[in-house]
């Protein structure tokens, strides 16, 4: 009896392990892409903004609701409800480089340019984002302003 159970017990341990340890392959990072993958990624689906921390103080709730599309041709366009924001967005690839207005020498630094126009809240976007992670469902971003030296962070996760 106590060998059954402590097969029974390994075999239940074992699957755990197994169930846990698989990995879904939209959850890979996808670091030290090429611009070309990254702005892949971006078009591929429509995305939220879950994380933005300005200088001081978070605004994730500015943009609750919006739905922001990357396409192809450099547009993006941000909709909630019968409100549309549109802008424009590129990856550019500075790893050729010594250094790019952020100080970051990096020998991969592919920046994620974001520009609206207007409202002011959509006006904040507008900056020449690092990139810190990509993945196909999520896209991490800071920016260390020059002048006064405050940290930006913006996280948009696919909807």
């Amino acid at each position: 009896m106590r060998k059954r159970i402590g097969i029974i017990l390994v075999a239940i341990v074992s699957m755990t392990l197994i169930v846990g340890c698989s990995s879904n392959e939209d959850e890979v990072p996808v670091n030290n892409s090429t611009s070309n993958q990254v702005a892949s990624i971006a078009a591929n689906g429509s995305w939220r903004v879950t994380y933005y921390y300005d200088n001081d103080h978070e605004e994730t709730s500015n943009y609750s609701g919006y739905s922001f599309n990357f396409d192809a041709n450099g547009a993006v366009i941000a909709v909630s409800g019968n409100t549309t924001v549109t802008g424009t967005w590129s990856i550019t690839d500075n790893s050729g480089s010594s250094s790019d207005d952020d100080g970051n020498s990096s020998s991969n630094d592919n920046d994620f340019n974001i520009f609206f126009a207007s409202p002011p809240n959509f006006e904040e976007l507008s900056d020449d984002w690092d990139i810190i992670s990509v993945s196909n469902t999520k896209i991490e971003l800071i920016d260390v302003s020059g002048g006064n030296g405050g940290t930006d962070y913006l996280t948009f996760e696919k909807n």
